[in-house]
């Protein structure tokens, strides 16, 4: 599949590029994000490039991994705010099922970027005429809220934590899982837990 462009009013998401290496590098040594996601850590440039060089285009090819830069809106080059993408397994034809991912840079966190930009990305995965999935799934490692957020705001319903369940550089951690059906709203569909830190609310 040949990438695309996804637009809304909010954001603009279009694929990284060689363009994107440095900025990407910079944002992916947060601690955050080191903390919460799987990306090599420490980060470097060169992990930058084997991203935008390596697995983003294969993941296109292949149709497997779709990913997507987070942009300020009506611009496909500007600086990367974020990263989405869907991962999907099964072949066409079959119900297929797929997982959600995405993480955002220090300086774009906190102004509802990444959950416009999910949205995009769950409407058209879900959507007969996009991906179809029969099932889009959200796993996070247990305690990320930030993250956790953002699939509540979406509609996904939180189904449980799965011990030891996420690996994250050689070690399994304890996850959250969530999912979203296409017929389900987009919207939350049950309340935000008493238990989440207010920080995240």
């Amino acid at each position: 599949m040949e990438p695309f462009v996804l637009r809304s009013s909010a954001v603009t998401l279009s694929v990284p590029t060689g363009a994107d290496v440095e900025r990407i590098a910079a944002v992916c040594v947060d601690p955050e994000i080191a903390a919460w996601t799987v990306v090599p850590s420490p980060y470097s440039v060169e992990d930058a490039t084997g991203f935008v060089s390596g697995f983003v285009p294969a993941g296109w090819e292949q149709e497997r991994d779709f990913t997507w830069a987070v942009r300020a809106p009506g611009s496909v080059d500007g600086a990367v705010l974020g990263m989405v993408g869907v991962s999907c397994g099964g072949e066409p034809g079959e119900q297929r099922r797929g997982e959600l991912g995405y993480w955002t840079a220090p300086d774009a966190r906190g102004r509802g970027l990444t959950t416009a930009a999910a949205r995009l990305v769950v409407d058209w995965a879900l959507d007969p005429e996009g991906l179809g999935l029969t099932r889009l799934q959200w796993q996070a490692f247990t305690g990320n809220w930030a993250s956790r957020r953002v699939a509540w705001k979406l509609g996904f319903r939180f189904e449980g934590t799965l011990r030891r369940y996420g690996a994250q550089r050689g070690t399994l951690r304890d996850s959250w899982m969530a999912s979203l059906l296409p017929d389900d709203p987009r919207q939350p569909a049950e309340p935000w837990p008493d238990e989440a830190p207010t920080a995240a609310a």
